[in-house]
């Protein structure tokens, strides 16, 4: 299984173009340990040629172009077979624009998911205007099923396990504040090869025991690292909601991230993605930066390359 990651940071990127926090000031003047970074994605594939999109962000075009496995090897075309989506968030689908050019395009995502993406967000139906438009593959998660497991067919040698997290739904989605399964989703891939594993669940708010056995039992774990406190917004003045509101569990405090990735094995390889602008992790040389390392969680960047 080969994983790329093209972006790593939450909604907005990093810098974040209206924002001039210390992080966002430091990185547009290009202080030594400060990267930038585009919005939340990965692709995987099984044979290095067929690629499944996680999540479409906004910044698609900018992420293709800096990805040779990607690019078209023919007139007309592209290295992304398939595209699968764990939410209907506004930063993990509006790259689907983006995509209109290679419709017919097949779409893998839960029953909420498209609902919002036929209602609120429809862009479902704006779509199908571009030849055929986004084909629906669903992933069964609803109130009788937290787990399922299924094949993609562009990812010949893939076991794939998606579960329900405990997130919020969208701004746009009736189910605002009152989210249920299927509003987001980790997911659990197999090698049958190699039997490595990923656990990757960029949007995960409370871990439960369910999804606890996921990331315990695999290789590499790459999970949510938003925020490192769960009022950061609040604290730095840039927004009035908490980590918690917004979906997103923080990395410190009790009951945070953290705690829950120093249970896992000494063997698991432990990476953390969709970093917030305001986070202080992204400055190399912080205090928290340097916890994380103690602690060897490490923190994606674009461009980063996983082989299991």
């Amino acid at each position: 299984m080969q994983v790329l990651v093209l972006g790593s940071a939450a909604g907005g990127g990093f810098p974040q173009w209206n924002c001039n926090c210390t992080n966002c000031e430091s990185v547009r003047q290009n202080r030594e340990g400060y990267t930038a970074r585009t919005q939340s994605s990965i692709a995987i594939s099984s044979d290095g040629k067929r690629w499944l999109l996680c999540n479409a962000s906004p910044d698609i075009r900018s992420q293709l172009n800096a990805t040779p496995e990607l690019w078209p090897n023919t007139l007309r075309g592209s290295g992304i077979a398939e595209v699968l989506l764990v939410d209907a968030q506004v930063d993990h689908v509006t790259g689907l624009l983006s995509l209109r050019e290679g419709c017919p395009l097949d779409i893998w995502c839960t029953p909420n998911a498209h609902s919002d993406l036929t209602s609120g967000f429809p862009l479902f139906n704006m779509l199908s205007h571009w030849n055929g438009g986004l084909h629906w593959r669903a992933i069964g998660l609803d109130e009788t099923s937290s787990t399922i497991d299924f094949d993609v067919p562009s990812c010949e040698g893939l076991h794939f396990t998606a579960f329900a997290l405990a997130s919020n739904a969208p701004p746009y989605s009736p189910r605002r504040g009152r989210p249920s399964n299927g509003d987001n989703l980790g997911l659990f891939i197999t090698d049958k090869t190699t039997g490595q594993s990923l656990c990757y669940a960029p949007g995960l708010g409370q871990p439960t025991e369910e999804v606890m056995g996921y990331l315990k039992k695999a290789d590499v774990v790459m999970v949510d690292g938003t925020v490192w406190e769960d009022d950061e917004l609040i604290r730095t003045g840039v927004g009035t909601s908490t980590g918690q509101q917004m979906g997103h569990l923080a990395l410190n405090g009790q009951g945070g991230m953290r705690e829950y990735l120093a249970t896992l094995p000494a063997t698991t390889r432990k990476i953390l993605i969709h970093i917030n602008n305001t986070n202080p992790i992204l400055n190399e040389a912080s205090e928290e930066r340097a916890v994380l390392t103690q602690e060897h969680i490490e923190v994606a960047f674009d461009g980063m390359r996983l082989t299991l």
